[in-house]
């Protein structure tokens, strides 16, 4: 018998206001309202803050061109650490401006070089073009370091959600096809087995935020046929990996009550057993991006703090 989700209070306060507005019992015919409500864009992001962001191309797999945004505190003239980062929306929803507030903050704080790409979606470009796109990306920054004042051997790949799935996908490739030697790479709550047989890829269906519909319809749009089935590509859906070694530092955190929860802990713990490091957080009572819905509630403050350390002691051993 499936029990009812117990939320931490503070974030259950906020579940009302949610609906219609986060994607539980999403199906593709709705994707295009989600679509709408998910991509925030340049000017919600940068507001006053005294940073730059450029906007620069790159070329994909397929020839393809892609549009890159480098966001860097204002008057950057030394190389810093680099920051790459992959927006969430299930790979099928949201543009690179949306959950990138964290870059302004480590743009100031710590002079990084923060790089987000505008990698295509599912179903208009299902895989493998997302993760190419993203490791495309990925390429480009660092072969472009000089030119953006950046420490090429102090990369961070960043990711929620779609986008955490999107890193882990983007850091295989990286170790497979000897690409950029990254120092870290910071997975939230990242989207990673389209197979959704886990505990709680079933438990949380119509509840919280991006519930067990959602996720099918989006694993479907990016992998159509092949959707849990045997021909599934690890950098598409990382939970495929059989060989976890030879991954740098790995972060990843999740919320106790959503769809992800028992797929993230299974590959940090595969991570772990592969001899590699990876720092895990389950945070109680705690649904899909809570510490980007409700940032005022202790436990998403505690999240973002365990976060933010992780990352400072990343760049400072690294310095």
């Amino acid at each position: 018998m499936t029990q009812k989700p117990v939320y931490d209070p503070q974030l259950l306060s906020v579940l009302p206001a949610l609906s219609g507005y986060v994607p539980v019992n999403m199906t593709l015919e709705q994707l295009p309202h989600f679509r709408k409500i998910s991509s925030p864009g340049r000017g919600d992001l940068l507001q006053d803050h005294p940073v730059d962001c450029v906007d620069h191309r790159a070329t994909a797999h397929d020839g393809a061109e892609l549009t890159l945004s480098v966001i860097t505190r204002r008057g950057h003239d030394r190389p810093g650490p680099g920051i790459y980062f992959l927006h969430g929306g299930g790979m099928v929803m949201g543009d690179r401006f949306a959950g990138a507030r964290p870059l302004i903050d480590w743009a100031l704080k710590y002079g990084a070089v923060c790089v987000t790409p505008e990698y295509r979606l599912a179903p208009e470009h299902p895989a493998p073009t997302p993760v190419e796109d993203c490791y495309a990306g990925l390429k480009w920054m660092v072969e472009h370091a000089e030119q953006l004042k950046l420490d090429p051997e102090r990369v961070i790949i960043f990711g929620g959600s779609g986008g955490g799935g999107l890193a882990a996908g983007t850091t295989l490739l990286a170790r497979d096809r000897n690409g950029p030697r990254l120092l870290g790479q910071l997975l939230q709550c990242p989207m990673l087995d389209d197979r959704n047989e886990t505990r709680s890829a079933r438990q949380y269906d119509g509840v919280g935020v991006w519930d067990t519909t959602s996720n099918r319809t989006a694993w479907r749009a990016v992998l159509g046929e092949r959707c849990a089935g045997d021909d599934v590509c690890q950098y598409s859906a990382p939970a495929r990996a059989r060989d976890l070694s030879g991954l740098p530092p790995t972060f990843i955190d999740v919320g106790a009550m959503e769809v992800f929860r028992d797929e993230d802990i299974a590959y940090a713990t595969a991570i772990l057993a592969a001899g590699g490091q990876c720092e895990l957080h389950v945070w109680g009572g705690a649904f899909h991006g809570f510490y980007d819905i409700a940032p005022q509630a202790d436990v998403s403050r505690a999240c973002v703090a365990a976060r933010e350390a992780w990352l400072e002691r990343m760049l400072t051993r690294a310095a």
